[in-house]
Order: structure tokens, then sequence, then C-alpha cells
């Protein structure tokens, strides 16, 4: 009965995605890491963001209210 297991929880490992199988396979087949993609605007919205939480630190906002001020001033609405 304990080889049985041990046979059962060998096949099981086999089934665990391991570190290799993190990445993605490139278009040209090989395996590799794929790099964070960084939109364009990345620094205009990193400009935004300073400037609505500065709003928010005047308003001296915490918590959830600055969660749904930083939301709505990023967004324009």
């Amino acid at each position: 009965m304990r080889i049985m297991a041990l046979a059962c929880a060998v096949a099981l490992c086999g089934l665990v995605p391991g570190p290799a199988r993190a990445f993605d396979a490139a278009p040209d087949g090989t395996t590799q890491a794929r790099p964070h993609s960084v939109p364009e605007d990345a620094g205009a919205r990193s400009a935004k963001s300073l400037e609505c939480s500065q709003k928010a630190d005047a308003q001296n906002l915490h918590g959830k209210p600055r969660k749904h001020f930083m939301r709505d001033c990023k967004h324009g609405v």
C-alpha cells in the first residue's frame, strides 16, 4: 500500500508546473522570459498619478476615500 501511495505521489509531482514552465515560448520556438511591457504613455500616467496624489494629500485623504479619489482623479471623472 505504501509503494502505491509513493508511486502516486511521484506521478503527481510530474504534473506540478516547475520554474521552467513559468517561461513563455517565443515566436521562434525558443523558451525565454518575456520582459514586462511598458505602455507608451507611462510617463504621462505617472505625472497624472503624482498630481492626483498631491491633491489627495492636500485634502488629507487616507484609506478607501483616498483610493476612490485617486481612481476618479486619474480617470478624469
